[in-house]
């Protein structure tokens, strides 16, 4: 069959990478000039399946009035950029927020997570790629004891989905994290998911698309998707001013996924969430972190990649804005220095922003369409990198005629 994958970040090389193992003709386009140079690049890299949760829960109506005082607040509203997108997606995540709602959608989540997590163990294993990966869990920290109460709610999830965890207290999460000892702020306890991963998503999309290069997948590179339309149940792509068919199109185009679905009339609720990210050279291996931990206070990651540390989070309601705000970079700093002073005594700060693609209720759209030659892989918000391998698998498996592993309910 021939597969025209729309989009060459993480979520459109790993579908291009499984659609070509099954033997397919398959062409990936992007206007970008290679793989993963927009969310991709340099997202937090942690590959946390219990920690995928969506951002809808109970208690976020009452905190979103309090981050709006906050000089560090992990949720921003550009207000001059408010639009009838931002307030009907704002509006729909609200009424997620309810206990019910919440673990339902954190059950799917977390189902489609884990099976991610060890397709991308099976394809490490297959390929041999190197992309600063570490498997020594995820830590999630906690300041108050009001956060470690909280916890209580997740981890009945986790003990439903069958996934390992430990709570600790202060010591605990000083002997997980050695570094923590030199933490400059009080740390009441960790919750800490040992069976979590890390790694450059970069590097890992890039080594990706060079095997499957070399398995006969062909990129369209700095090519425009110019528009999508529909004759008789079938979809037919305008691409580089070309005409293109396909027996089978994924769009995989990340927050640009709902602009190229409405000509065809779906309409996608997935919104470009602004995150930032800052990378910065450990020149102190024993006050650096040994893989990621998730700051419960600034909702910000900090992750362990190679000699880097990567500091990722905060989410900002701004459109498709790309401006980088000074203020973003502070928080980052105060996050993470404040857990591990002098971690780098270098001055290089190297701050991003990239634009996830979310849904109101966390839960991203795998899977076939109306149309008999569209299937979606977008919307995964934060988790594209956790949830990349087991989205691309679905995907493959339903092209090729098969029934994936992992049920798809909901």
């Amino acid at each position: 069959m021939k597969v025209v994958i729309l989009g060459a970040g993480v979520i459109g090389i790993t579908t291009a990478y499984y659609a070509a193992r099954d033997g397919h003709d398959v062409t990936v386009v992007d206007r970008m000039s290679g793989p993963a140079l927009e969310t991709s690049f340099a997202n937090a890299g942690e590959i946390s399946p219990g920690y995928a949760s969506p951002w809808a829960s109970p208690d976020v109506p009452q905190k979103a009035l309090k981050w709006l005082f906050m000089e560090h607040a992990p949720l921003i509203i550009q207000y001059h950029k408010l639009s009838p997108a931002m307030v009907a997606w704002c509006l729909a995540m609200l009424r997620n927020c309810t206990p019910a709602r919440y673990a339902a959608n954190k059950e799917k989540m977390v189902r489609l997570a884990t099976y991610s997590r060890d397709m991308l163990r099976e394809l490490r294993a297959a390929e041999g790629i190197d992309y600063d990966h570490r498997s020594l869990g995820t830590l999630q920290l906690f300041r108050t004891q009001k956060q470690y109460d909280a916890a209580a709610r997740d981890i009945e999830v986790l003990k439903s989905g069958g996934i390992d965890f430990q709570l600790l207290d202060r010591e605990g999460c000083h002997r997980a994290e050695p570094g923590l000892a030199h933490s400059e702020d009080a740390i009441i306890g960790g919750l800490r998911l040992p069976g979590d991963e890390t790694g450059d998503c970069f590097k890992f999309t890039n080594a990706i698309a060079a095997i499957a290069e070399a398995r006969g997948v062909k990129f369209r590179w700095n090519t425009t998707i110019d528009a999508l339309s529909e004759s008789g149940g079938r979809v037919r792509a305008r691409i580089g001013g070309e005409p293109m068919d396909a027996d089978a199109f994924v769009l995989a185009a990340g927050s640009w996924s709902p602009g190229l679905a409405r000509p065809l009339g779906l309409r996608l609720p997935v919104y470009p969430v602004k995150g930032y990210s800052m990378t910065v050279p450990i020149t102190d291996e024993t006050r650096a972190p040994q893989s990621t931990l998730l700051d419960e206070t600034f909702k910000v990651a900090i992750t362990r990649l190679g000699d880097r540390v990567r500091v990722g989070g905060m989410a900002e309601l701004a459109g498709f804005d790309r401006s980088l705000r000074p203020e973003r970079l502070k928080t980052l700093e105060c996050s993470a220095f404040s857990l591990f002073p002098g971690v780098t005594s270098s001055t290089e700060r190297n701050l991003w922003c990239g634009h996830r693609p979310m849904t109101p209720n966390g839960v991203p759209l795998v899977g076939a369409t109306k149309y008999q030659n569209l299937w979606l892989n977008t919307g995964h918000g934060t988790l594209g990198w956790t949830m990349s391998c087991g989205s691309a698998g679905v995907i493959a498996d339903q092209i090729s005629g098969r029934t994936p592993a992992v049920s798809l309910e909901g």
